[in-house]
């Protein structure tokens, strides 16, 4: 385990699922967290109970990543608390699967990209202009930028655009000894569409099947490339995108 002490990170979306994970694992390395929900507080404040036991300063920001004014404000508040930020993880987004692109509609577009695409980019945009010289900037992509999937033509498209956000922000702040990165998890277990054990059974058996560990990722599995990218360790690597996949291929 890397040492994070004196550290700040802001992970956006991080009330549950991978963004919990994530914030909860940088806690642990000694950094001192920046929550961000838009709507579930209760989750929120669980959160910030649970870091606060680890030692650590926790702060707690309502925001829309898909409106500006709330980012601007997000990382207003995060500096105001904490002098600064180190690590920031564009971690909030939604998901729609099974969704043909015969089907979807123009409400459902806008809202995904909204969030997805939009919120990513004006986060690592926010992140550019106020993460410290040597920090990180990491992206939460999907492994449907990897490889197309059938019924995922808006989802995965509203997480691919960001990727090349990454590649450029990378050679436009590398100067500055700051990397930026992107991890694409597989389907993930217990977070996302994923949160409810008997959800999307059909999809789920496929996805197994498909991978060659025969599991769906853990939250763990993505927070532990999330622990390298914002360590000491990835300080060479740079607009780099790695698959926490298992091997699989499809």
């Amino acid at each position: 385990m890397y040492d994070l002490k004196n550290k700040v990170a802001l992970i956006t979306g991080s009330a549950r699922g991978l963004g919990k994970a994530i914030a909860e694992r940088y806690a642990a390395l000694g950094a001192d967290i920046v929550i961000n929900y838009s709507r579930d507080k209760v989750s929120a404040d669980e959160l910030v109970s649970n870091i606060e036991a680890m030692g650590v300063k926790v702060l707690a920001v309502k925001a829309d990543v898909s409106k500006v004014a709330d980012l601007e404000r997000l990382f207003a508040e995060a500096i105001t608390a904490f002098g600064k930020i180190d690590i920031v993880v564009a971690n909030a987004g939604i998901e729609m699967v099974e969704m043909p692109v015969l089907d979807f509609t123009e409400e459902q577009f806008d809202r995904l990209f909204a969030i997805n695409t939009k919120g990513s980019y004006f986060t690592m945009q926010q992140a550019a202009k106020h993460v410290s010289d040597n920090g990180r900037i990491i992206y939460i992509a999907s492994s449907t930028t990897a490889f197309p999937v059938a019924g995922m033509a808006i989802y995965g498209g509203s997480k691919t655009t960001p990727r090349y956000l990454v590649d450029v922000l990378s050679k436009e702040i590398g100067h500055r000894g700051v990397t930026v990165n992107s991890i694409i998890p597989f389907a993930v277990d217990k977070s996302g569409i994923f949160a409810a054990a008997d959800s999307y059974p059909e999809l789920r058996k496929q996805l197994v099947d498909s991978c060659p560990m025969g599991r769906l990722a853990e939250v763990e599995d993505v927070a532990n490339l999330a622990e390298f990218f914002a360590s000491g360790l990835s300080s060479f690597v740079s607009g780099q995108h790695l698959l926490v996949n298992g091997g699989a291929t499809n």
